[in-house]
């Protein structure tokens, strides 16, 4: 799984419209490629972290709602690509060119099922 960090509301107001546009056009061109490649499984962009419910227990073993993210906007989950490559190495080289754009990538495998107990 390859995530992309960031807060898209922000960087819309923070970035200039030819930069936002320059974006857009590479993440559907990534798209594209990656599914004419046969690699990707499943992606989808999240939307605003403003729009988070965050749902924790209290002290007492309660649930609570609460608005927004945990995480502060620039280490809010801004969306993901479930991808299925030959090696680490692709999976490293498609992550860096997102990187570019957002600044902070995460790859994670995915495994089979939950570990032994």
């Amino acid at each position: 799984m390859m995530m992309m960090f960031g807060d898209a509301e922000d960087m819309m107001a923070e970035r200039e419209p030819e930069w936002v546009r320059e974006m857009i056009a590479f993440m559907t061109d990534f798209d594209g490629e990656l599914r004419k490649s046969g690699e990707l499984v499943f992606d989808e962009g999240l939307a605003f972290p403003k729009t988070a419910k965050v749902v924790s227990l209290d002290n007492g073993g309660q649930v609570v709602v609460s608005d927004g993210p945990f995480a502060e906007a620039k280490e809010s989950l801004a969306g993901f690509w479930v991808i299925d490559v030959k090696d680490e190495a692709r999976a490293l080289e498609l992550a860096g060119r997102v990187a570019v754009w957002s600044q902070k990538v995460e790859i994670r495998g995915i495994p089979d099922g939950p570990p032994e107990v």
